[in-house]
This record gives structure tokens, C-alpha cells and sequence, in this order.
């Protein structure tokens, strides 16, 4: 899953970063609305976090343009102002939930989760292929019943993998879902985080993660 944060409080915005990647979203950090609104329009987001008091170009404008070029991304406001006629304000804008500062990590991915219900069919609690078991609720993949201890990116590489079991994917499209859009990661990282994957995989059976040289991977049984 995919968020994009457009929040100028660097303390705050740190802080959901790190609890929304421990729960294995991708994050893309905006610090204002300019550049919140341009990572709207380019990349596919599965939410969007949207600080009402952005610099450049506040949130509830964000929000107004995102509607107006067709965006429906579920949007959550985050704000400090708590009357009824901010949230009345927000909600007009085409913001589709409103959260008050200070922000609880626990609600907020509450309320992620209920976005994420509204924006499509829930995903089977486990993805399995072969004797490989990946449950995305709890971060826990198995092997023959043998759980794997897995990096973050090598989870979120392996989930994806899995989602699509026998499907070609490409450096740069792995490179697009499971890294943030600043990152400096680049192929070799790609090959680098497949390697160790297959690594841990394949010391409790065959190998499952396939190249396709000069193209990509897939896994398949």
C-alpha cells in the first residue's frame, strides 16, 4: 500500500513515516502543497494524508485541484481546527475523513484501514504460493510452516511478488511500489534486496523467485 503525507511539521511527518512503514506502507513525504499536489497527479496513491495548513498551497486547495482533475484517492485532513464549520469546510472540499492534531498512530491507521475498505475489496488475510505463506496483517511469512525472517523491502518485495504469482515484474516497477518516490534506489538495489530474499526463501525449499534476464521477475511454483 502506497500513502502520500503532505505535512510541514518535519517532527510529525517523521514520526507517521516511521509507524506507517513498521505497518509496511510505502511513504511519500510532501512538506508543501505544490509539491504534495504534483506527487498527487504522478503517482497512483492508495491514500493521502493532506495537512490542512500546508505552505505554498493549503491543504483544503490540494484537496479542491486533486477533485478537480479527476483524483479520487481517498483524502484525510489533518489539522488542528476542530470546528464544525473547518470540518463542514474540509469535507465540501472532497476530503473524505478529518482527523484533529495530535495525531494518534493507532487511530490513524484505523481510519486508513476503513479508507482502504471503501476503496476496494479487502485482500485475502494470506497470500500463499507453493509451501510459501504471507499474511500482510501480521508480517509474517512462512515456509513449510518454518517462519522466515524478512526485512521490510524484502516483505513489501515478496508481497507483491505474490499478488500476482506468475507475473513478469520489472526492476523499475518494483523499484515504483516498494520504494518512496525521493528514494535513491536504483536497480542494483533491486537485484541486491532479490538476492538476500532468495537467500532466506529458498533454505527451506526449491526456488520459487524466477528471473527472466533482462526483464525482470515472478514468482511461481
Amino acid at each position: 500500500m502506497r500513502v502520500l503525507l503532505a505535512e510541514d511539521e518535519t517532527l510529525l511527518a517523521e514520526t507517521l513515516k516511521e509507524g506507517l512503514e513498521d505497518q509496511h506502507w510505502v511513504v511519500d513525504v510532501a512538506a508543501d502543497g505544490e509539491t504534495a499536489l504534483a506527487f498527487a497527479l504522478t503517482y497512483p496513491y492508495d491514500a493521502i494524508l493532506l495537512d490542512w495548513g500546508l505552505p505554498k498551497l493549503d491543504g483544503a486547495a490540494v484537496c479542491r485541484q486533486l477533485r478537480s482533475e479527476g483524483v479520487h484517492t481517498g483524502i484525510i485532513m489533518l489539522t488542528c481546527r476542530d470546528g464544525l464549520d473547518d470540518r463542514v469546510r474540509g469535507l465540501d472540499g472532497g476530503a473524505d475523513d478529518y482527523l484533529v492534531k495530535p495525531v494518534h498512530l493507532r487511530e490513524l491507521l484505523a481510519r486508513l484501514r476503513a479508507q482502504s475498505r471503501r476503496e476496494a475489496p479487502r485482500p485475502a488475510a494470506r497470500l500463499a504460493v507453493a509451501d510459501v505463506e504471507l499474511d500482510p496483517a501480521t508480517g509474517v511469512v512462512t515456509r513449510n510452516g518454518h517462519e522466515i525472517q524478512l526485512a521490510r523491502k524484502e516483505f513489501l518485495i515478496l508481497e507483491i511478488l505474490m499478488r500476482a504469482p506468475g507475473r513478469l515484474f520489472s526492476k523499475a516497477e518494483l523499484l515504483d511500489r516498494a520504494w518512496p518516490a525521493d528514494s535513491a534506489a536504483g536497480d542494483e538495489t533491486v537485484r541486491t534486496h532479490i538476492k538476500q530474499l532468495r537467500k532466506k526463501l529458498d533454505s527451506e525449499g526449491p526456488a520459487l523467485i524466477r528471473t527472466v534476464h533482462g526483464l525482470g521477475y515472478k514468482i511461481a511454483p
